[in-house]
């Protein structure tokens, strides 16, 4: 067993923090080697990590849903931590924290020049993203994010597929996908810095399970943007209620009396995305749908949401979701089981 020093590590906590991934995060790092070795009969070993809360004040506050945080210390007691972590916020998905928090970006800017290593969990990409230190890099977030980067944040390159990102080459920024993914970012953080074994202890411990899977078997394709267009809005409407129809694009240009090439371009200006791929998106939803609640066959679920063609309806289910039909119907069926 390791007899140098424990790793410092800190933890920025904010009003905005979400307070489960705060508190267990804090509880793995701070277990890591005791925990196994105690419950499994062993010696007891030394401390491993020695995890601080930081943030921008020492005074105690509430974050998200009233959980009490008692910061350790502060940015300006901390000037160069050498790992910083970032937990998730509860953000709404249009607030890029672009109006709070100049100092703290600013303390984020001189961390990252003086060699910090960064990770961030969920929406602490967020944050990143506002203090500029994410441009142009390959970066995740929870998949719902997505939009907010696209539009705040145009030189970042989101990924909503990986539960973890290599944002460059050296490994000193790091972001992690949605809510839980946590738990893969705390694994790595263990394995990376303290040694391979004690994370697979960990995950043995607390029955962590590494999302190899990625997010999006878990992200819905289907994101509605607030617009004022009534043309594109009827659209919307129209293709919600038919997007089995064999050919949408010709049926959503007739009911809504507007010329095709019209309205593709206010549609993809409004949503983001082209008539096709949202009609799509909304196939495929409706398809995760049925595959979560029975059994009917693949061929039948294809044909149900608009595909004769089952292997193009395959392939694409599969690119959107990072599974196969089958696949996605196991992985969901113990929800059903439950009862």
């Amino acid at each position: 067993m390791n007899s140098q020093a424990p790793i410092d590590m800190h933890l920025l906590a904010l009003p905005e923090t979400a307070g489960s991934s705060l508190y267990g995060m804090l509880d793995v790092l701070a277990t890591t080697g005791t925990l196994w070795r105690g419950l499994s009969g062993l010696d007891e070993g030394p401390l491993l990590i020695k995890p601080h809360i930081v943030s921008t004040t020492r005074t105690p506050f509430l974050c998200g849903h009233g959980i009490p945080v008692h910061p350790e210390c502060t940015i300006e007691d901390t000037p160069f931590p050498n790992i910083l972590i970032i937990m998730d916020f509860w953000l709404p998905p249009d607030d890029s924290m672009s109006d709070r928090y100049t100092e703290l970006k600013a303390w984020l800017r001189r961390c990252r020049d003086g060699g910090t290593t960064i990770y961030s969990a969920c929406s602490g990409s967020v944050l990143l993203a506002a203090a500029g230190l994410l441009d142009g890099l390959e970066v995740t977030s929870h998949w719902a994010y997505e939009d907010l980067f696209r539009q705040s944040f145009p030189e970042v390159r989101f990924d909503p597929a990986p539960s973890i990102c290599f944002s460059d080459r050296e490994g000193r920024l790091v972001t992690a996908g949605g809510a839980f993914s946590w738990h893969d970012l705390a694994l790595h953080i263990i394995s990376r810095h303290v040694s391979p074994g004690e994370a697979m202890h960990t995950a043995k411990m607390f029955l962590m399970k590494w999302h190899s899977e990625g997010q999006l078997p878990f992200a819905s394709r289907i994101h509605r943007l607030a617009h004022a267009d009534s043309g594109v809005q009827c659209a919307e409407k129209w293709l919600a209620e038919n997007y089995s129809h064999p050919d949408p694009v010709a049926g959503v240009v007739a009911a809504c009396g507007i010329a095709e090439r019209s309205l593709q371009r206010r549609f993809r200006e409004a949503t983001g995305v082209t008539i096709i791929t949202y009609t799509q998106n909304l196939r495929i939803e409706e398809a995760k749908r049925v595959l979560e609640s029975d059994q009917r066959p693949v061929d039948d679920v294809a044909a149900g949401v608009g595909y004769e063609n089952t292997t193009f309806f395959r392939r694409l289910f599969k690119r959107s979701t990072g599974l196969s039909p089958g696949e996605y119907r196991r992985m969901f069926k113990p929800y059903q089981a439950a009862v």
